[in-house]
């Protein structure tokens, strides 16, 4: 347990916007209370202060993951020790703030995972909320979904997972084209849940049309939808048109080539937000796990449905993406990290306090050595990591 006060200082302090050299960052309380450059940290330090002599490192602010589903062999589906376990895992890789997904099941017990999810945001601050990734998704581009609990978006359903959730469910994914999708769409975002568009054979009118009714995130651009045509462009276009939509990328050089990668940036610049999708076998071992009721085999830390070989999830940490962003698919640092930081948290409606170091913000970050490896996090001011 680390002071309330701490400092980080001597850092290359990084974000969307810039890259600042010899910078320091104060936190107390939970909180971002001051920055500047040189040795103007130490003006009115405590004497109990926790000090963090950067060394030139890479500052930036702690990762927001807006889409993963478990790590360390633990779901988010399985209660509070299984999420608290899988959190460990992405926080040792710079994640400071996690929406926890779920993957389709009935309604009813939805509902129960959503009261668990719930519960953990009280007592956890890495818990963001929670992301329902079906049941309302297209059989035909369902992935790694049980077609058993795939099911229409009814205002009935749409009401009882709103109550279970008290407030706490952050995005939903919904495949537009089925009925009742756009009134879904219109009475989640009334209730302050962003939308996403995703498991989906909607061509690309069909996914204007839910962008218009007010979706405004792509479930991992790419998988689990029409590619694009040069007649027929789909959602990864309409997306890239829609100027309020922010695209999920799953970069672990597996789900999406590395020129794909790049053409989102290019195409919907700060608008894209790398995820994880990791399932529970991230920060784990190869072999048999379970998402939700299928079976998933992972080998070479690539994880795959059973019998199908449709891709199942990853085994993705944030860190990992940031490298291979940078890395293999030549990305600014400043882009990437923005893709990490601030588009997330815009993407969830937490731009006010989370995905930058600026005073008033929430005090989340995370220390990285030159090779772009995590030394240390920091979540709401408190050391956990280093």
């Amino acid at each position: 347990m680390s002071a309330a006060t701490a400092v980080v200082h001597s850092a290359r302090l990084v974000s969307a916007a810039d890259t600042v050299p010899d910078a320091w960052v104060r936190f107390d309380d939970g909180l971002v209370t001051a920055r500047g450059l040189g040795d103007g940290w130490r003006d009115g330090l405590p004497a109990d202060a926790d000090v963090t002599d950067a060394s030139g490192r890479w500052l930036s602010a702690g990762f927001v993951d807006l889409h993963c589903h478990g790590a360390g062999g633990a779901s988010f589906d399985e209660g509070p020790d299984a999420i608290r376990a899988a959190l460990d895992v992405h926080t040792a890789h710079g994640t400071t703030r996690t929406v926890c997904s779920l993957v389709s099941a009935p309604v009813d017990r939805l509902a129960g995972q959503l009261r668990a999810i719930a519960a953990a945001a009280e007592s956890d601050p890495r818990v963001l909320g929670a992301h329902l990734e079906g049941p309302f998704l297209d059989d035909g581009f369902r992935g790694a979904h049980d077609p058993t609990a795939l099911r229409t978006a009814d205002a009935a359903a749409v009401d009882v997972l709103l109550e279970a959730s008290a407030g706490t469910l952050r995005q939903v994914t919904i495949a537009p084209e089925h009925d009742g999708a756009l009134d879904a769409i219109r009475r989640f975002t009334a209730a302050g849940v962003a939308v996403a568009v995703g498991h989906t054979s909607a061509d690309y009118a069909t996914a204007l049309a839910a962008f218009d009714a007010g979706a405004s995130l792509l479930t991992h651009a790419f998988n689990g939808m029409r590619g694009i045509h040069h007649r027929e462009p789909g959602p990864v276009v309409a997306a890239m048109h829609a100027d309020h939509v922010t695209l999920e990328i799953v970069n672990d050089g597996v789900h999406v080539h590395p020129d794909v990668v790049r053409l989102a940036f290019r195409g919907a610049p700060g608008r894209v937000a790398l995820i994880t999708d990791a399932m529970s076998a991230a920060g784990h071992a190869d072999g048999r796990y379970d998402l939700g009721a299928l079976e998933v085999v992972v080998a070479d830390g690539v994880a795959r449905l059973a019998g199908t070989g449709a891709l199942a999830g990853s085994t993705l940490t944030q860190d990992a993406a940031l490298r291979q962003a940078v890395l293999a698919c030549g990305i600014p640092l400043n882009e990437a990290i923005g893709a990490l930081t601030s588009t997330p948290a815009a993407a969830v409606g937490r731009a006010h306090e989370l995905g930058v170091l600026e005073p008033g913000f929430l005090a989340d970050a995370v220390l990285l050595d030159d090779g772009l490896q995590v030394d240390t996090v920091w979540v709401a001011g408190r050391r956990v990591v280093g």
